[in-house]
C-alpha cells in the first residue's frame, strides 16, 4: 500500500480548485482506440486450450497480439 502525503493532497485539492478544462477531459475518450471510421464488432469464438497455446505461439514468434494474429489469419482465409 502506497501512503498519500498531506502535500499531495493539497496540491490535488489546489488543482481541483483551480478547475478543470472539461473540453480537454471529454477529448481523452473511454476504452481502446478505434481501428477504423467505423465501429467494430466482438466476436466471440471458443478454442481448446490447444488451439489457443499455438495461436500465442504463432503471435509470439511474429510480435502480434492474439487479436492482430486472429485478425490476419481472417484476412488471409478471406482474400
Amino acid at each position: 500500500m502506497r501512503m498519500v502525503s498531506e502535500y499531495q493532497i493539497q496540491r490535488w485539492a489546489d488543482e481541483a480548485e483551480a478547475g478543470y478544462d472539461v473540453d480537454a477531459l471529454k477529448r481523452r475518450g473511454r476504452g481502446r482506440p478505434g481501428r477504423g471510421a467505423e465501429p467494430m464488432q466482438v466476436v466471440a469464438v471458443r478454442l481448446t486450450a490447444e488451439e489457443l497455446k499455438a495461436l500465442d505461439a504463432a503471435a509470439a514468434k511474429l510480435d502480434m497480439s492474439r487479436s492482430e494474429a486472429i485478425r490476419a489469419a481472417v484476412a488471409g482465409f478471406a482474400a
